[in-house]
């Protein structure tokens, strides 16, 4: 049963609900953002070219069918706050929400209907074990409510526990990520259509790693889509 208006206000005077993104408390029809900072996450067109900033970014290393990236990553500003929060601060809603809300963008188009399962950038079991969770996951979530395709969590697997790649260059984030993941059980995915998720494409290293074991797999096609991507 739902509280009248009058005591869920009196509520939220006490125990207010703020916006993951300005902190200000949130109005009761509002979800996690207010309608201002939910404005400013402003979407890319690349899901409407099949050439675009984010398949540009892996011609001659790594072969994909479709990439696509949700915002562009800009320093200090609200996507880089969201991110934040998401990563580091336990604020796994705001993965889904953003799964959710370019899930419903996406999958309009009939290039990206054809997937099968979509599978996170997995996080090494330590890490993902000091952490409490894989951020990439519950992007993946938020796209799977839409779609209603599977998730495999376990499609990969990350062999190595190695530093942050959030301070490397270039040259470092490759070296860092070479041979780092594998499949264990490629029966699973022969002949899928695999969306590959990940929170922020940089260098595109890491997803370069995950999609050369991916594409050693029979039948498989290998799509990759992310929260942000960094314009260089």
């Amino acid at each position: 049963m739902k509280l009248p208006h009058l005591l869920t206000s009196v509520f939220n005077l006490f125990f207010p609900n703020p916006c993951l993104g300005c902190g200000k408390t949130l109005h009761s029809n509002d979800n996690f953002l207010c309608m201002i900072c939910d404005s400013e996450i402003s979407i890319t067109p690349f899901h409407l070219h099949r050439n675009n900033f984010v398949t540009e970014k892996f011609i001659g290393r790594a072969k994909i069918n479709l990439g696509t990236a949700m915002t562009l990553f800009s320093k200090h500003g609200m996507m880089q706050h969201l991110l934040h929060q998401l990563k580091y601060n336990g604020k796994k809603e705001i993965g889904i929400y953003l799964g959710e809300k370019y899930g419903e963008i996406l999958f309009q188009q009939s290039e990206y209907s054809s997937i099968d399962c979509i599978i996170p950038v997995p996080l090494h079991e330590r890490k993902k074990e000091i952490r409490g969770y894989n951020q990439s996951e519950y992007f993946a979530i938020g796209l799977s409510n839409i779609i209603h395709k599977p998730i495999l969590a376990d499609g990969l697997v990350r062999l190595n526990l190695k530093e942050s790649q959030t301070r490397k260059k270039r040259l470092e984030r490759w070296k860092n990520v070479e041979t780092d993941f594998d499949c264990l059980d490629e029966d699973a995915l022969k002949n899928k259509h695999i969306l590959l998720v990940d929170d922020v494409l940089t260098t595109g290293s890491t997803l370069d790693s995950c999609i050369s074991i991916l594409n050693q797999i029979e039948g498989v096609t290998v799509s990759v889509a992310t929260i942000s991507v960094v314009i260089h």
